[in-house]
């Protein structure tokens, strides 16, 4: 006569079992219900906002723990919206803060703890300088509702201006990467300065010290940054002579050194890339 219990007791436990285990799939692949693109996709869209993404690019923030694609039945990769907000963020970041990976990443941690981005000094929040906070330009957020945090939506806050960097020394050198031998070696060629008539630094000298950094991790020291520097001035005083006229007679009504300050950054940018790919990667 037990028999029967038993036997509707299996069957309870077996549709138990059968619901546990339905209930860990969808805990595992939550995010392969969203809409989801593969990487080409992800890629046309970014290159939008940013024309220097590429395939590998993508590839190495993964590789570096920054974004996590979950993976279809066939094995390729699937990007749902949230990490297409994450890549905006990371690589909003490195473009108008400069940050390195290590400060990206923490701050990431904290996003997806909820909480407001670190700073520089590993406080949560900003510290005033520029340079923490929030990402510029991504429309994104901290908080359980933001697409970085639950991997799907987006926020629809309005992107923020570019804010200014006003950087001590020590938060340069925490930010950069740089030792102080280093630095010292760099503001006694003038490569990198201080902001006029201030004892704190810009996003153009965070920028140099973490570039200069990088450069001497294959051989570029600062006897090659000298010779940068040196080629900067002359193209500084052809530009100058050039359009002196220009400025003069547009008075204040137009950013005379300003639009061509840019034209030639550009200018000079294709330049080399253009060198490059012929003579080293040609």
């Amino acid at each position: 006569m037990s028999k029967p219990a038993e036997s509707a007791g299996t069957a309870g436990a077996e549709a138990r079992a059968r619901g546990a285990d339905t209930s860990v799939a969808s805990v595992a692949e939550p995010r392969l219900r969203q809409p989801t693109r593969s990487i080409g996709q992800i890629m046309a869209i970014l290159q939008t906002e940013f024309p220097e993404i590429s395939i590998s690019k993508i590839r190495f923030l993964e590789s570096e723990g920054l974004i996590s694609p979950p993976r279809a039945p066939s094995g390729y990769r699937r990007y749902t919206e949230g990490d297409l907000e994450r890549l905006r963020y990371v690589l909003s970041v490195q473009r108008e803060h400069y940050l390195p990976l290590k400060v990206i990443r923490e701050h990431l941690e904290q996003i997806d703890r909820g909480q407001p981005p670190l700073s520089l000094s590993g406080q949560g929040g900003s510290t005033g300088n520029g340079v923490a906070g929030g990402a510029p330009n991504s429309g994104l957020s901290s908080g359980p509702n933001s697409g970085l945090n639950s991997g799907h939506g987006t926020n629809a806050s309005a992107p923020t201006a570019k804010q200014p960097v006003r950087l001590t020394r020590q938060e340069l050198l925490d930010a950069s990467g740089l030792t102080e031998t280093a630095l010292s070696e760099l503001e006694r060629t003038q490569i990198v300065l201080t902001r006029r008539g201030t004892a704190h630094y810009g996003r153009d000298a965070l920028t140099l010290a973490i570039a200069a950094r990088r450069l001497a991790e294959y051989g570029i020291d600062g006897r090659h940054l000298r010779a940068f520097k040196l080629a900067a001035e002359r193209e500084v005083g052809l530009v100058e002579q050039a359009i002196a006229p220009y400025a003069r007679r547009a008075g204040g009504n137009r950013d005379v050194p300003g639009d061509v300050t840019q034209l030639v950054i550009s200018f000079h940018a294709a330049l080399v890339r253009t060198a490059m790919e012929r003579n080293v990667f040609g």
